[in-house]
């Protein structure tokens, strides 16, 4: 199958800028890609329905679709059945249940939410805010990206702050766009985006 766009939907403007500093580095310069962005997770969702009906009737064979969610307290079974269900009563066959290897729509969860693809590669974080403590990734509770309790941002939030970074709340958008020209998508630890990763390359 040969791919030159893509189509994304993600939940939330930190997203879209994290994908837009990214994805360049990451696609072949053949593939092109828009990124559209909603006001939260449960917006995303309530339109996903209609969104995806109107692609089924149009979207060419070379374009895919990718919908980009945060777990928050979601149960991640759960939440990917009712993505997957969405695109099957839409008429788009999922990388998940595809047929005969054609699909169009790739569903994939942030686990917890964004900032969870930060602490997976702590480097990259630390070359945008040096001050930050470089053993954190190694303390109980944060050596599985995709597991920090308490809430990801959350988390991310206070590491900057205690290292000096962003006294007033962290800037999400900013840094999306900066970790976004940083992260290197080989070395990431974060399972969820590993996933995010394979499916890209899959298609590419």
């Amino acid at each position: 199958m040969t791919v030159d766009h893509l189509e994304i939907l993600v939940e939330e403007p930190s997203m879209e800028a994290f994908l837009q500093s990214l994805l360049p580095r990451m696609l072949p310069v053949h593939v092109s890609f828009s990124i559209y962005s909603y006001q939260c997770k449960d917006d995303l969702l309530c339109k996903l329905p209609s969104r995806l009906r109107g692609y089924a009737g149009w979207l060419p064979e070379t374009s895919l679709i990718a919908v980009i969610v945060d777990r928050d307290d979601d149960d991640c079974s759960v939440l990917k059945q009712k993505m997957e269900k969405v695109a099957e009563e839409a008429g788009l066959s999922t990388r998940s249940n595809q047929n005969n290897g054609h699909w169009k729509v790739v569903n994939r969860i942030a686990i917890e939410e964004l900032e969870a693809w930060y602490f997976g590669d702590w480097e990259a974080v630390r070359e945008a805010y040096p001050r930050t403590n470089a053993t954190i990734i190694r303390k109980e509770g944060f050596r599985d990206p995709d597991s920090i309790p308490g809430g990801t941002w959350e988390a991310f939030e206070r590491v900057l702050k205690k290292s000096g970074y962003f006294k007033n709340g962290l800037r999400k958008i900013e840094v999306a766009r900066i970790l976004g020209e940083r992260i290197d998508p080989q070395l990431n630890r974060s399972r969820s985006f590993q996933v995010f990763r394979e499916a890209l390359l899959e298609v590419i």
